[in-house]
């Protein structure tokens, strides 16, 4: 395999994996302890949780586009 395929395949992997690594930590988290849900109002660890899903996401936009020069 020549090594720009090579480096190509690595780097969509590399990409799967981590947006997959951040949906599994965001649905454990979320739904597994019950900090996306809330009963009547939320409470500070529902606000945290948004709080620090919303700025990964952002950061993890960044990092892929950084990674792949878009």
């Amino acid at each position: 395999m020549e090594d720009e395929t090579r480096e190509f395949l690595v780097r969509i992997i590399n990409t799967i994996a981590i947006i997959l690594l951040w949906m599994m930590l965001n649905v454990f988290f979320g739904i597994y302890k019950n900090y996306a849900f809330f009963d009547t109002a939320p409470n500070w660890k529902n606000y945290l949780f948004y709080v620090f899903s919303i700025t990964s996401l952002v950061i993890l936009v960044i990092h892929l586009r950084r990674k792949w020069k878009l």
